[in-house]
C-alpha cells in the first residue's frame, strides 16, 4: 500500500509540474502576442529625434530581481523601480555619436534616487553629450534634490511657472526600535567588536551614539560638499549658492509671495519658466513633430539601445582576451541569490569559472554592497585570493558603498578604486539575538524541560541566552574581527594594528580612505578596467570587456529581450503610471527597515553589515 501511495505521490507531482510548465508557456505566448500587438515592429528611428532620457525609481548598478517581474512591471504600465546607470551611459554615449539624435531630452519626473555616486556617472555622460556639440534640455514641475543633481548638467532647465525646485542638503537620521522593544518584552542580545559598527544601534540604544555622530558627520558633510560643487560648476553659481539657496528660500519666497519657479529663476538655478505644451513645442522645432503622437520626435534609452543593439550585449571587443567584470550589488546573503543581491554561492561560481575561463585575462569587481553575511563573503573572497594565485589580476570597483562584507570581498583585489563620494571601511563584526522569554511572560507562557549542557538549545529564542552561550558568541564575533583586519592588513601592505587603528567598525569616505591606505586610486569603474587590462598585459584596445552575471534560463532571455519594447507599447496606450516622491520616501524607510532584520541569516549569526547607504 505504501508503495501504491508513493507512485501515486510522484505521480501527482508530476502532473503539477506539468501543470506549472504549461501554464508559464501559455502565459509567456500570450504576453508575446500582446507585446506583438502593441508594439509590432522594432522601433524605427526618424531621420531627426531627440534621445529621450526618462530614469524612473532609483538608479542602480545591477537591477533587482527576476527579469519576468521587471517585464510584468513594464507592460502594465508600473513604473521601474530601478534604473540601470550602465543603461542610461551606454545609450547617452552612442548618441552623441549619432547624427540622428539633434537633441537630449531628460525627463527626471519619476527619479526617486540613487546616491550622488551614481548621479555622478550619469552627470558625467549627459557632459560628454554636450562637449559633442548637442544640446541637453530638461523641464520639471516638482523637481527633488536628486532629479536637480541631473537636472543640473543640461543646457537649459525649464520649470513650469507653478514648479518648485525643492532642495534641503543631506541628513542622515535612523529609527530606533529600543523603547518598543523593551515595551513588548523583546531581549535584543549584541556582541560586537568595533567602537564605531553601529548597524545594532537601532535596536540597542534610542538615539545615535555619540561614535555614530561622529563618522556619519565626517561622511555627510563632505558628500553635501560634492553635492553641492558638482551643481555649482555645472550652473556657473558661486561656492554657497546652493546652501544660501536652502537658508533664505523662507525669506525669498515670503518676498515672491509663494512663487517658488520665480525663486529658482531669479537664483539662476533654472533657465526659465515653461509649461510642458511650451517645451514640447520648442523641442518640436528641432526635431519635427511625430504626425501618431503630436508630440516632438524622441526616442527613449530603452528603445534607442533595442534598435541601435547599444548595450543589448555583455560582451564588447576582441572575444579572445578579455577583461571580466562581475557585480556585488546589494546585501550579501548565503546560498544563490538573484541579482541586486550578493549571493555567496551564486558570485563564488561566477568567479570560479572566471578562472578556468582561457578569454579571461582579467577580473574587475564592482562592488555596491554594504555587506551581510560572514560565511557569504568568506565564500566570496576565497574565490578572489583563488584567482590571484591562479595568475589572474583582480582590480576592485567601489560604487556608492562598499562597506563592511563589502570591503571584505574586495580587501585582497590588487588593487582598489573607489568613486570620490564612495562610503566604505565599516571593518567590524557583529552578531545580534533577540529572545522573547518576557514576551511570553506576558501571555502566560513558559519554557521549561532538560538539557545535556548549558549551551545545548542554545538558540531556542523562547528563554534567555545563557552565560556560556554568550561567551561563545562574544570569542566567535572577536575571530571573525581579527581574521578580518589580518587579511586587510596582509591584502593593505600594512600591520594588523595600523589596520586595528583605522578600522574598529569605523566608516570613511573614499577620499580619507585613501589617505588611511584601504583605497589605493579615486577613479570610475572604466579606470579600474584599464588598470586590470595593463595589469594583465593587454593593450588598450586590444582586449574585450564582459559583464558577468547569473546564467539566465530561456524564460528569462526571453522575457529580457521583450522588455524593451514593453514599455514603449503601453506608453503609446496611454497606460503609464507615475509615483508619488513623497510616499515612495515613506514606504521606502519601513521597507528598509523590515529588509534589513530579514537579512540577518547568517548560519553562525555573525555579520559583516554596516548600516551606511547613503
Amino acid at each position: 500500500m505504501a508503495f501504491i501511495l508513493r507512485l501515486l505521490g510522484r505521480f501527482w507531482r508530476g502532473l503539477d509540474g506539468l501543470r506549472k510548465f504549461l501554464h508559464l508557456l501559455v502565459l509567456l505566448t500570450l504576453f508575446a502576442v500582446l507585446l506583438v500587438a502593441l508594439h509590432p515592429a522594432s522601433p524605427k528611428m526618424p531621420a531627426k529625434a531627440a534621445l529621450w532620457v526618462r530614469p524612473s525609481g532609483v538608479l542602480v548598478e545591477q537591477l533587482s530581481g527576476d527579469p519576468f517581474n521587471q517585464a510584468v512591471n513594464q507592460a502594465t504600465g508600473q513604473p521601474n523601480p530601478e534604473t540601470r546607470v550602465r543603461d542610461l551611459t551606454d545609450a547617452i554615449r552612442a548618441a552623441a555619436k549619432d547624427s540622428r539624435i539633434k537633441v537630449l531630452v531628460l525627463d527626471t519626473r519619476d527619479l526617486t534616487g540613487g546616491g550622488v555616486t551614481k548621479l555622478a556617472q550619469v552627470a558625467f555622460a549627459l557632459d560628454e553629450f554636450r562637449a559633442s556639440g548637442k544640446k541637453v534640455l530638461s523641464h520639471g514641475g516638482y523637481v527633488s534634490q536628486t532629479q536637480y543633481y541631473l537636472m543640473a548638467h543640461a543646457d537649459e532647465i525649464w520649470l513650469e511657472p507653478t514648479g518648485l525646485v525643492a532642495l534641503e542638503g543631506f541628513a542622515s537620521y535612523r529609527t530606533y526600535f529600543h523603547d518598543l522593544l523593551d515595551k513588548i518584552g523583546v531581549t535584543v542580545n549584541v556582541f560586537k567588536v568595533g567602537t564605531y559598527k553601529s548597524a545594532v544601534e537601532e535596536y540597542t540604544v534610542s538615539k545615535m551614539s555619540p561614535a555614530d555622530r561622529e563618522q556619519t558627520e565626517a561622511y555627510v558633510k563632505p558628500l553635501w560638499a560634492a553635492y553641492e560643487a558638482a551643481v555649482t560648476k555645472a550652473r556657473h553659481l558661486p561656492d554657497g549658492a546652493i546652501t544660501a539657496y536652502i537658508n533664505n528660500s523662507v525669506t525669498a519666497l515670503h518676498e515672491l509671495k509663494g512663487d517658488a519657479a520665480l525663486m529658482a529663476e531669479q537664483q539662476h538655478l533654472i533657465t526659465g519658466r515653461k509649461n510642458r505644451i511650451e517645451f514640447e513645442a520648442m523641442v518640436s522645432a528641432i526635431t519635427g513633430e511625430d504626425e501618431s503622437t503630436h508630440r516632438f520626435n524622441a526616442v527613449d534609452t530603452a528603445q534607442y539601445l533595442a534598435s541601435n543593439l547599444v548595450g543589448d550585449s555583455d560582451e564588447s571587443g576582441p572575444a579572445e582576451a578579455k577583461v571580466a567584470v562581475f557585480s556585488a550589488v546589494g546585501v550579501i546573503k548565503d546560498g544563490e541569490q538573484e541579482p541586486g543581491t550578493v549571493g555567496g554561492d551564486t558570485l563564488a561560481e561566477l568567479l570560479h569559472d572566471a578562472r578556468f575561463d582561457k578569454s579571461v585575462k582579467a577580473v574587475v569587481l564592482r562592488v555596491d554592497s554594504p555587506g551581510g553575511s560572514v560565511q557569504a563573503s568568506e565564500r566570496i573572497r576565497q574565490e578572489v585570493e583563488a584567482l590571484k594565485t591562479a595568475g589572474k589580476p583582480v582590480v576592485a570597483s567601489f560604487g556608492s558603498v562598499a562597506a563592511s562584507g563589502g570591503y571584505y570581498i574586495s580587501m585582497q583585489a590588487d588593487e582598489i578604486y573607489a568613486e570620490p563620494t564612495t562610503i566604505t571601511g565599516s571593518i567590524g563584526v557583529f552578531a545580534i539575538v533577540p529572545t522573547f522569554e518576557h514576551v511570553l511572560d506576558k501571555v502566560g507562557i513558559t519554557t521549561d524541560g532538560v538539557a545535556t549542557s548549558a549551551i545545548a538549545d542554545a538558540m531556542n529564542l523562547s528563554r534567555p541566552l545563557s552565560a556560556q552561550t554568550k561567551e561563545l558568541t562574544q570569542s566567535g564575533v572577536e575571530f571573525i574581527y581579527n581574521d578580518f583586519i589580518q587579511h586587510v592588513a596582509q591584502g593593505r601592505h600594512k600591520t594588523p594594528e595600523q589596520i586595528d587603528a583605522i578600522a574598529q567598525g569605523r566608516v570613511w569616505l573614499a577620499t580619507d580612505a585613501l589617505d588611511r591606505g584601504l583605497v589605493d586610486h579615486l577613479g570610475t569603474l572604466k579606470e579600474a578596467i584599464a588598470a586590470a587590462g595593463k595589469r594583465a598585459g593587454l593593450a588598450p584596445g586590444k582586449y574585450g570587456i564582459s559583464y558577468r552575471e547569473k546564467h539566465l534560463g530561456w524564460q528569462e532571455s526571453l522575457l529580457r529581450s521583450l522588455r524593451a519594447s514593453a514599455r514603449v507599447g503601453m506608453a503609446n496606450l496611454g497606460l503609464a503610471q507615475s509615483s508619488h516622491p513623497a510616499l515612495d520616501h515613506v514606504v521606502g524607510r519601513l521597507d528598509q527597515a523590515s529588509r534589513q532584520l530579514a537579512n540577518f541569516k547568517d548560519p553562525r549569526g555573525l555579520y559583516l553589515y554596516c548600516n551606511c547607504a547613503p
